[in-house]
């Protein structure tokens, strides 16, 4: 018995010394709510991105929490997927407030050098008044752009300037 117990105080203490990378900065692709019956998700594709603005992807398959964001910037990262080029975005997740860095560590291997030493929690959609009037207002509405969302602080990286 006391074997056993110690065997597995051992192999708890050798684990708690192990980091277990968390997808937050991991590279995704971006998607979209589908105009069609028959799907749920359509790609992002260049059109549908301006560059000096954020944006926020609900539904990634690529990420653990589901929410994939492109940050606003000079620059537009796609991938040719058949005969669509699809944008790209980092894996993000919901954070605590503005400023909470201690949250949004990245320590995913794929997380690009640039998303890496930028990445904090900030607001990305709309401040959280407005979010909270939109919820009160069309709840319908609300559901459909934003899911279950009602924060509007996110994990992500300042790549501007």
């Amino acid at each position: 018995m006391f074997a056993r117990l110690a065997l597995l105080m051992g192999a708890a203490l050798l684990c708690g010394g192990c980091e277990v990378p968390s997808e937050v900065g991991k590279p995704c692709l971006l998607v979209k709510k589908s105009s069609s019956p028959d799907r749920k998700f359509d790609p992002v594709v260049p059109a549908d991105v301006q560059l000096d603005q954020d944006f926020v992807s609900f539904g990634s398959q690529d990420c653990e929490d589901l929410i994939c964001v492109r940050s606003a910037g000079p620059t537009l990262e796609t991938t040719p997927e058949g005969d669509i080029v699809r944008v790209l975005g980092y894996c993000s997740k919901a954070c605590a407030g503005e400023g909470a860095a201690s949250t949004c560590t990245v320590n995913h291997p794929d997380a690009k050098p640039e998303v890496k030493a930028n990445m904090a929690c900030q607001s990305l959609l709309l401040d959280q008044q407005a979010l909270n009037d939109f919820r009160t207002s069309d709840p319908a509405g609300y559901r459909a752009t934003f899911g279950e969302n009602v924060s509007p602080y996110f994990c992500a990286a300042s790549t501007n300037g």
